[in-house]
């Protein structure tokens, strides 16, 4: 399940003309980063795991749609983010990945 919510992204992001080529790659890399960590993660709290999965893809989705809602987009990223809060000590890769994603979709967003 989690890797069918991370291919529909990156194929989100393969389609999409929202974004430069540099966004794209660097959120290729950020989302090979976040399967491996998720995938972890997915060992010990699959729900958890999931819900980062699932709201890396609504996140990905209003980031990339042809006509933006910002409200949207920032509920989705504020939902993403709220997905790792507590896991800064246990996983802080996937909360510094995380944070990586929202940025980077938050600023396609404008």
């Amino acid at each position: 399940m989690i890797e069918d919510i991370l291919k529909e992204i990156e194929a989100r992001l393969a389609q999409t003309g929202a974004m430069t080529p540099e966004s794209r790659a660097a959120l290729f890399r950020l989302l090979a980063t976040l399967k491996s960590e998720i995938t972890a993660l997915s060992e010990s709290d699959a729900d958890r795991a999931r819900s980062i999965a699932g709201f890396t893809q609504v996140s990905t989705h209003e980031a990339t749609r042809r006509e933006k809602n910002p409200e949207l987009l920032k509920l989705a990223l504020e939902g993403l983010a709220s997905s790792v809060e507590g896991f800064e000590e246990s996983h802080p890769h996937l909360v510094q990945i995380v944070n990586s994603i929202c940025n980077t979709l938050s600023n396609l967003g404008i």
